[in-house]
């Protein structure tokens, strides 16, 4: 008996340590850490106002467009991240990314979402201090444009998820803040938008298990008219949204 109290004890232990690990990562996915997601509407505002998105039907598919070009363009950046989350491989894919983001209100809104993150993310996580410093080295430097993609995976990685569970952690949160978009200009309603996102969880996994674990060099736009969209948001006469 006295061994089975001893492999309790260090059970009690490892479970913990845990604890505190999780907790930071269920504080990551929260709603409430201000990274500022919910100043954008990935498009949704032009779009609504362009009278492409005008019933629930056309705002369902509109959301799943979205979700896919996350996954096509984004997932690849976030699994290099996740994988290997230093200095180097974000300076190295900010940089691609920056590159590859043609769009300039979607590129705008992807350096103020993933500065916000970054910058919170040294402030909070304080129990990963090379957080801070490459915070620090990188504004003191000027080196990083912070797109919110690659900062996501590297947060991602330092605070302990896989690679599997950050990329739809990332799907998850872009689908929540584009249903909250909708639900703030009207286009649904608080009940309609939890239906909404339970309808599309399904298409949201899946997208995540086709786009995957895929290499940068993958990465691409599956839905060009949303880029393009968005890109109109900056000549609308009235906006609530920065994107």
């Amino acid at each position: 008996m006295e061994g089975l109290g001893d492999a309790n004890e260090i059970n009690a232990r490892c479970l913990s340590a845990s604890f505190p690990q999780l907790w930071s990562q269920w504080q990551l996915l929260d709603s409430i850490l201000p990274t500022g997601g919910f100043a954008h509407s990935f498009g949704l505002e032009a779009a609504m106002q362009s009278r492409l998105v005008t019933t629930t039907d056309d705002l369902k598919t509109y959301v799943i467009h979205v979700l896919e070009n996350a996954g096509s363009l984004l997932l690849p950046f976030i699994c290099a991240t996740t994988i290997s989350p230093d200095a180097q491989t974000l300076r190295r894919l900010d940089r691609l990314l920056n590159a590859m983001l043609t769009n300039e209100v979607s590129r705008k809104a992807s350096t103020a979402q993933g500065s916000a993150l970054m910058r919170v993310a040294a402030s909070v996580f304080s129990e990963i201090p090379c957080l801070k410093t490459m915070r620090g080295e990188a504004l003191s430097s000027g080196e990083l444009y912070f797109h919110h993609a690659p900062v996501f995976g590297l947060v991602c990685g330092l605070l302990g998820f896989d690679a599997e569970t950050t990329q739809k952690a990332y799907m998850f949160v872009t689908m929540r803040d584009i249903i909250s978009a909708a639900t703030r200009l009207n286009l649904v309603g608080p009940l309609g938008a939890a239906v909404l996102q339970h309808q599309v969880a399904p298409v949201a996994e899946s997208l995540s298990t086709k786009w995957m674990n895929r290499s940068v060099d993958e990465a691409c736009q599956t839905c060009p008219l949303l880029d393009t969209v968005q890109g109109c948001h900056s000549y609308l006469f009235s906006r609530l949204f920065c994107s």
